[in-house]
């Protein structure tokens, strides 16, 4: 029965997924159909590969354990040298490509450091909170949520944080030339995984979070190495990296839009992008797309994986660091230029040096994030 239930379940996500698949290819375009399929397949890795960033960055702060810090260091490394010749070239296949660059400065410092906090009290980043939804937690409802409305309101404050100190984008690729700066990057990223690997203590069980689904055991690094390679396909399909909160904060847009407030009388949303972004529908963005493929993804691989399970009612504790923490994840992120994914994961790998001021700011956040846990009933 079990058995039936779980074959069931996973053909109705299929068909569903195939389904979207159809209709976005059909009324928007082959690539945006792709895209589709490609998140599903990213929501299936984070699950499968329990590849997360908080849980990570909590693990290591507060036990020292750093698989998941050396696991973040093989992908980005990966998606470097991928990611290299489609950055140099500039264009193929009839379009463009283009890395995830954003300017130096406060604003990212701040931006970051409160995106920290929330992970550690809102339970996630920006995949994390995709793929967990995809599992069946409701606390991630609540985060997710609080998510956009904290990306949306941060847009509305824009003005106040491009005021702040910038020194602009610093790309190494661009700067030292593109296989130079990648071959560096990937060297000394080889390096911090090797010399990390005499510092992991961590048990076989906890490496190998969930094995057997496709016939193979799921690692934290089959997770890096998968994901490296579906973040190439996303920068081949759509021009540019994987990215996810810009999704949550273009949703939260349309929302106010159709609530009867037009965002457009804003100096963030007067931006030809973003203008552009809010007049189309939402099937055409290709993060918020993507944004759904992962969590379909994720829902499939729990569902196969027989761990689909619905999340009880919450404590009031958690449902108020979720409602926290989540406007902190939004706030931050839309600041910064993204979350771990979109400003970390994609900027480091497009050697864009605020991937990695990103990453030292909200490591700090982190720590902060953690000590304020009991306050709300979480353990650390």
């Amino acid at each position: 029965m079990a058995a039936m239930s779980k074959a069931g379940g996973a053909g109705v996500s299929a068909l569903f997924a195939g389904g979207t698949i159809a209709l976005l290819t059909l009324y928007v375009g082959w690539r945006q159909g792709a895209l589709f399929l490609v998140a599903c397949c990213l929501g299936i890795t984070l699950y499968q590969s329990g590849f997360g960033f908080s849980g990570a960055y909590r693990a290591l702060l507060v036990r020292g354990r750093v698989d998941g810090l050396r696991a973040q260091a093989l992908m980005i490394g990966i998606a470097t040298l991928m990611f290299a010749p489609l950055l140099w070239s500039g264009e193929a296949l009839g379009w463009d490509f283009h890395g995830a660059v954003a300017p130096l400065g406060l604003q990212l410092v701040i931006g970051a450091f409160l995106f920290g906090i929330g992970m550690q009290l809102g339970g996630g980043c920006g995949s994390g909170t995709l793929f967990t939804l995809g599992g069946g937690s409701a606390r991630m409802a609540i985060t997710l949520v609080a998510f956009c409305v904290g990306g949306f309101w941060a847009s509305l404050d824009w003005p106040i944080w491009t005021s702040l100190p910038s020194f602009g984008p610093l790309v190494l690729g661009e700067r030292m030339g593109w296989l130079p700066a990648a071959g560096l990057q990937a060297l000394a990223l080889g390096s911090v995984w090797w010399g990390l690997r005499t510092l992991d203590h961590a048990p076989t069980r906890t490496l190998e979070t969930k094995q057997g689904w496709l016939g193979f055991p799921w690692t934290l690094t089959t997770g890096a190495i998968l994901l490296a390679v579906l973040n190439l396909a996303t920068l081949v399909l759509s021009g540019g990296p994987w990215s996810i909160t810009w999704g949550f904060t273009l949703v939260a847009a349309k929302l106010a839009l159709t609530l009867g407030w037009d965002p457009g009388a804003h100096v963030f949303w007067q931006d030809s992008f973003q203008s552009s972004a809010l007049s189309m529908p939402l099937a055409s963005d290709p993060v918020v797309v993507m944004d759904a493929g992962i969590v379909l993804g994720a829902m499939t691989a729990a569902i196969v994986a027989g761990r689909m399970k619905i999340t009880g009612p919450l404590r009031r504790g958690v449902v108020a660091a979720s409602i926290v923490g989540g406007l902190m994840l939004g706030y931050g992120a839309r600041i910064s230029f993204g979350c771990n994914v979109g400003a970390f994961f994609s900027g480091a790998a497009s050697t864009s040096l605020h991937g990695w001021v990103w990453f030292g700011a909200a490591l700090a956040g982190n720590w902060v994030g953690i000590r304020l846990r009991p306050q709300f009933g979480l353990d650390t």
